[in-house]
């Protein structure tokens, strides 16, 4: 997904998630796109300081099925079904408190 692909489906209200369904991207209340990792809150910007480089792969974001969309509705996966190990809160991390 591109950064506008991405901007616009948070802003259309899917949930979009990073190398796996742990790390969503959400806007905060002050108009920035993060990517929380849900388990501990720890966040970072979904882009560089300019806000013109994903920190991230275009190929690692994808929008969340809906429950019951597919065969395989219980577990959620990337699209090109290869699943990635991220170190918890990803590198740079940090912890803004709970703020989905």
């Amino acid at each position: 997904m591109t950064l506008e692909d991405i901007k616009a489906a948070v802003d259309a209200g899917q949930t979009v998630h990073w190398a796996n369904v742990g790390y969503v991207v959400h806007k905060d209340r002050l108009g920035q796109y993060l990517i929380t990792y849900v388990p501990n809150g720890s966040c970072i910007g979904l882009t560089d300081r300019e806000g013109h480089r994903l920190n991230g792969k275009e190929a690692e974001f994808f929008i969340a099925r809906p429950e019951g969309g597919s065969e395989n509705s219980g577990r959620q996966s990337r699209p090109d079904g290869q699943g990635r190990r991220v170190a918890l809160g990803g590198a740079g991390a940090f912890s803004l408190g709970r703020q989905l």
